[in-house]
């Protein structure tokens, strides 16, 4: 009897765990409602486009910082880094550099920080959280000097030169449809190589053995050091591509900026699942979680809500999901016992 009674109670926590998984996926769908019913024409095929281009620059950086945020780090740099690469791309073009030449440097400059966040981090022993917070405003700082702190552009669609670079990240004609979101195809693309890396890799079991127990990992002869630089270098490659599809959707960048960008790509990993103490998470959790802060980012703005107020609610936000993380922690102890 008392074996039954334990194993009704393992399963009962489990059924718990599997309860917390659909709580992103109710949350999305909520969202999309309530805003479709108090949002100013948010049930709309441009409104949808516009939740669909919110989320790709976040996407990119959400995908990076999971591996990341599994093995029990952090990265406060996302945001400016994607804006320092946006920026660096911009002034190399305006200076006469051939545009895909610029693309290849916006992504190059997300790998240098990845570069050196894993160095910092992996070989000199810094503090994820210090190190990063360091890398953050060394990015914002180096994209004002380089600029001269004035704001630089992409071109744009119709621009004779370089007219192909949003018609290949953002938006097109094709397949007979007048601005097709072409950006949607980068984004499953860059999912379906983060999924794959993620959990078809030898790559990916040494993040997830990293986040769960990294000093065991490094008994049983694995490189820690060497693999945790990888991942930040990865990471740093996301973000890189984020900054080309920030460019992408705004067209103009503004040195200074990009401070927060990074609760937005954070809040959504972990929101869709991944522990904040390392060890668990998955892609498509990730996917659940972008979505939720891109609907919930055109959501506000379709209500009036002005950019304060977007701040405060996506503050609110990371809250929340800091709690439903602690929460998921104590179902999955209890279900271990």
């Amino acid at each position: 009897m008392r074996q039954s009674g334990g194993d009704g109670m393992k399963k009962l926590s489990g059924d718990k765990i599997d309860m917390n998984k659909l709580l992103a996926p109710a949350a999305l769908i909520i969202l999309y409602i309530f805003f479709s019913a108090f949002g100013n024409n948010f049930f709309s095929a441009d409104t949808f486009k516009n939740i669909l281009e919110a989320s790709y620059y976040i996407g990119f950086m959400a995908f990076g910082v999971t591996f990341i945020i599994i093995t029990g780090g952090i990265d406060l740099s996302l945001g400016t880094v994607m804006m320092c690469s946006a920026l660096l791309g911009a002034y190399t073009f305006k200076q006469g550099c051939p545009l895909i030449l610029s693309v290849l440097l916006t992504i190059l400059v997300g790998v240098f920080f990845g570069l050196l966040n894993g160095l910092l981090i992996a070989k000199l022993k810094l503090p994820p959280f210090i190190a990063t917070l360091g890398t953050q405003m060394v990015s914002q700082g180096m994209g004002s000097i380089i600029t001269k702190v004035q704001s630089q552009t992409w071109p744009t669609a119709t621009d004779l030169t370089g007219g192909w670079f949003k018609r290949t990240f953002i938006r097109a004609n094709l397949f007979g449809i007048n601005g097709f979101p072409v950006g949607a195809l980068w984004l499953l693309g860059a999912f379906v190589i983060a999924t794959l890396i993620l959990h078809k890799t030898k790559f990916g079991r040494y993040t997830y053995a990293m986040g769960s127990n990294e000093e065991a990992t490094r008994l049983s002869g694995i490189n820690v050091d060497n693999w945790k630089m990888g991942i930040y270098i990865l990471s740093g490659l996301f973000i890189g591509m984020a900054g080309l599809m920030y460019a992408a959707a705004y067209t103009t960048i503004t040195p200074g900026t990009g401070n927060g960008q990074e609760m937005n790509g954070i809040t959504g990993v972990v929101i869709g699942g991944t522990s904040m103490s390392g060890g668990s998470g998955t892609m498509v959790g990730t996917l659940i979680g972008v979505f939720i802060m891109s609907v919930l980012k055109t959501g506000l703005s379709s209500c009036g809500l002005q950019a304060p107020w977007q701040t405060f609610f996506t503050g609110v936000v990371v809250i929340l999901a800091v709690l439903m993380d602690i929460q998921r922690t104590k179902a999955a102890n209890r279900a271990k016992k």
